[in-house]
Order: C-alpha cells, then structure tokens, then sequence
C-alpha cells in the first residue's frame, strides 16, 4: 500500500473515531459553593474547555470571570472577603485540636458555604425557573443537601471532589477504601501502616463516619428539606445517585488503591500547558539570583501578612541569610524590615513560577493543588504542613524523597534556614522530584482531556448507568453481605451447636445411668 493511501485511510479513521465520540451541545449547571479560591481553581480550565466545546455552561460560584467568555455564564455567590477570612481562621484554628474540633470546624465552613449559595438571589431565581439542564457538575465536601440540584433539574450528577476521596465520599458511587491500606486523607500515615497506625487509621474513619451520619447529615437534611420543600426523595437516595466522580488525586504520587469505574483519578486538569509570561518584574527578580530562587506561599486561604510577629521575624530572619532570591506570596504592599532578597506581592502566577528553570525550590504549606504542582513542574519542596490533609501531603513528599519538613507551630530562623539550604545543596531532592514528575506524566491521557472525555461520555450515554456498581441498590446488610455471611455460617454453626448439645446430654444421661447404678449397688451392699 502506498504512503499516500496510508496517510488517506489514517486520517479517514480518525475522522470516523472523532465522530464516533462526538457530543452534542449541551446546557450544564456548575455549583462550586466554596468561598476560598484554590477549590474554583481545581476546576476553572475545566470548565472553560467544557464551554469551548461548544457547551453552555452556567457556573455557581464565588469568583466570576474577569472577562465574558463563550458559553459561559456566571451566577455569583456574594461574599464579604473579611468576614470570610475571619470565619476561616477561626475553623482552622479549630482544626488543628482534636479530630472532633477538625470535623466540627470542616462542618462550619462547608455550610456558611452552603447557606451563602442557597440565600443568594440570584441562585433562588434559578432555582426557580423553568430552565432545563442536560447535567449537573457539584463540588462533593459534605455538600449533600445541594445534590438535590441533579434530580430537581432531571439531570445526571458528576461530582468534582477537589481533596481526593475519603470514606465518605466514597459512599456516593459505592467505592471501598480498605482501613488496612488506604490512609484516610486526614490522618497521619502512608499506605505501609503497622499495628499501631493501622488501628489510628481505623480511629480516623470511623470518627468520620460517625460524625457524617449523626452530625453532618442531619444537618444536610434539614437544609434540604428547608430549599427542597417538594422533594420526594429521602437525601440517602439523592447522595447515591452520582453517575461519575472526578478525583484530585493519582496514585503516581500517592498510593495505588481500588476504584470503581466511575471513580477517575484526573489530579493536573487544573494546570495550564500553556503557560503566560511572567511579570517583567518578576522575571528579572528570579534571573537575577545566580544560585537560583526559591518560591515561598501558605495557599489562598493562610495569609502571611497576619502571621504573629515572632513567625515573621523568624521567616525573614531566614530569608535574609540564604545566597538566593525569595518570592514570597504576601498579602499586603509593604513589609517593614523585608530583606532586600525578598520580592513580595499578594499574587504570583505559581504553574508558571514552579515551571521557571531558575526556581529551585518551593516552600509551601502542602496543600493539594501546590503539591500537586510541585509533582507536575518537578520540584522540590520544604512543607510547613498547618491543617487538615496538608500533614498527608508533606508526608508523600518526604516518603518519596523530594521534600523536608518544618513545624509550623514551633519553628525557628535557624530551623528553617537549614530545612531550605539542606534541599538546595543535595542534588537527591531535585532529583527525585524530577523522577515523581516523570511518573506523574507518564498516562495514556492528560488529566484535562480524560476529565472532558467521561464528562462526555455520561452525556453520550444518559447518565452512563453501565459504568455504576450494583450496591447502589443494595442496603448496607446486603451490601457487606452481613445476611448471606449469616445464612452461610450462621445455619452450620447453629447446626453444630445443636449437635453437640444433643451429644452432651446424650452422654450425660448415659454416664448419669451408670453412675446412678453404681449407687444403688453400693448403697444396697452397706444395707
């Protein structure tokens, strides 16, 4: 066959493929009801490219587009930016107690959310219209009483769950995480756990349970009862019915661990190939450190600005005497007594700064989407983990070589000072964070392009029921086969108990007759 012909028949049968998975145009509601920046951010270019295909897409959020895009409409949650920087503080400051005060401060945050998106008026005109929609998109952190979105508007529900999954999350597609292996995202530990761990691990769980299903979700029904007046189904039924889950997570720097099929792990759709050029500024500042320089940010919801005093004298302290350049993201414009090899601005574009060959380094706070955009460009890290999964986090960087640890509670100039020149003068922390970025790129689908594919796919399909587990309709004796288990041991064992007890009386009548003979003939002798 000839080189033209091949070249004919490849191209036709991409033609037939492309058309084969083609999706027609549809209307898509997107509810991120989250206050703190980072969760939009997970799923922004996400959506975009959805209204870039050709869809409609509305997007229920605190942060809408700067500039009108195709497609894309906006629906704005309305937020005072003080009142919700203090609320956080306070639940982070009650997250770093006990596991309940973590539980009880994730509670608070997620409903102030929550209530925000149902009390918006714009959101209740919604609510109630007669618009149609083809699918629902939810964050899914506790936000039960807002799947009731998917059946209200007679659509199928995917779930975004920016944090990875947990044991509750796993609920909503009937997925398992065995306690003795999978680490709950809010403990302390690896997937390699010995006695001791595993047994914490099982504590993790099942407080998280517990609160889920006496707390939490009496809380959610109430709110759902409250906006869904009308509603028919119980909200245990509503939270079950998810057609696809979206995870922010890869087990290329984490752990392998089972999913079903409508489970997919698409951790990266967040990050951009194609990155903007830096601020002139910001550039020059980086060049201009022969030795390369160091990126240093606590996130979007921890501000440096209103860090004690002492912390701050500490990090400058350190700052000051390192041989390189520090871009630190800080939330006001002046930084009385900042060192002159400090750079500070209350923005950085970070995919673009970690991608920048001269950027050695990144001190971070180890939330999900840093370090997944540490593992992404390459780079190694020292964690100041402060709350929630960002202890997990650091902890993956150190099990695979490419990070140290400072304890952000209680740390000094000088521990600091080591923990950063200890990562920029051995070459292994580099190097293994170059080895975790080419595991993390090595799939057969960049995660923006399989997020796209599957949310197609329950478009092609109606909700694609065929991908769905069958415990779904299963109660919770049926679903851990606690009835067959009884049937299947219970009769045997009952059986045997039987047996034995007749064979005991049995014996113990006989053996009673013997000895009762050999009384009597006793007692007749003596007589």
């Amino acid at each position: 066959m000839k080189m033209g012909t091949i070249t004919f028949v490849t191209f036709a049968l991409l033609i037939f493929v492309s058309t084969l998975s083609s999706t027609e145009s549809a209307k898509i509601l997107a509810v991120f009801p989250f206050t703190g920046p980072s969760q939009y951010i997970c799923v922004q270019l996400y959506l975009k490219t959805l209204a870039a295909r050709g869809h409609e897409v509305t997007s229920v959020s605190a942060f809408p587009q700067k500039s009108a895009i195709k497609n894309f409409r906006d629906i704005t949650i309305p937020i005072e930016q003080a009142e919700h920087d203090t609320f956080v503080n306070i639940a982070i400051e009650e997250m770093v107690r006990s596991k309940l005060d973590q539980l009880r401060g994730v509670q608070d945050y997620v409903e102030m959310s929550i209530l925000s998106t149902f009390q918006s008026e714009d959101f209740q005109r919604l609510l109630h219209s007669k618009e149609h929609f083809d699918l629902v998109i939810i964050e899914v952190l506790l936000a039960d009483s807002l799947y009731a979105l998917g059946p209200h508007f007679n659509a199928p529900l995917i779930g975004v769950s920016t944090f990875g999954t947990d044991v509750v999350i796993d609920q909503l597609v009937d997925n398992i995480s065995p306690v003795a292996y999978v680490p709950a995202p809010s403990g302390a530990h690896l997937d390699r756990m010995n006695f001791w761990q595993r047994l914490d691990n099982l504590y993790v769980y099942t407080m998280e349970l517990l609160h889920a299903h006496l707390v939490m979700l009496p809380s959610q029904q109430r709110i759902y009862e409250r906006y869904f007046p009308n509603a028919t189904l119980d909200l245990s039924e509503v939270r079950r019915d998810f057609s696809l889950l979206l995870l922010n997570q890869h087990y290329s720097y984490s752990w392998p661990r089972p999913l079903v099929p409508n489970a997919i792990e698409v951790a990266g759709m967040h990050i951009n190939d194609t990155l903007q050029e830096l601020p002139a500024d910001m550039e020059a500042f980086i060049n201009a450190s022969p030795k390369g320089a160091i990126y240093f940010s606590l996130g979007s919801n921890i501000k440096s600005a209103y860090l004690p005093k002492e912390k701050l004298s500490a990090i400058m302290d350190a700052f000051a005497s390192l041989p390189v350049n520090v871009l630190w993201k800080f939330e006001k414009t002046d930084l009385p007594g900042k060192p002159k090899n400090v750079f500070i601005n209350k923005w950085f574009p970070q995919s673009e700064i970690l991608a920048h060959s001269n950027v050695k380094l990144f001190i971070t706070h180890g939330g999900m989407h840093s370090l997944i955009e540490v593992v992404h460009h390459g780079k190694p890290i020292v964690g100041m983990p402060i709350f929630y999964d960002q202890h997990l986090n650091v902890e993956l960087a150190l099990a695979k070589g490419f990070g140290v640890v400072v304890n952000f509670r209680n740390f000094s100039s000088a521990d600091l000072r080591d923990a950063i020149l200890e990562v920029l003068n051995q070459p292994k922390y580099a190097e293994n964070a170059r080895a975790a970025s080419a595991n993390f790129h090595d799939r057969p689908m960049k995660p923006l392009d399989a997020a796209i594919y599957w949310t197609e796919y329950v478009l092609r399909h109606k909700g694609a029921p065929q991908m769905r587990v069958a415990a779904r309709h299963l109660n919770f004796l049926q679903r851990l086969s606690i009835d067959t288990m009884a049937v299947l041991f219970g009769i045997p064992l009952l059986l045997g108990i039987f047996v034995i007890r007749y064979f005991y009386k049995t014996l113990r009548a006989l053996f009673g007759k013997k000895h009762g003979a050999k009384f009597n003939a006793r007692k007749s002798k003596r007589e």
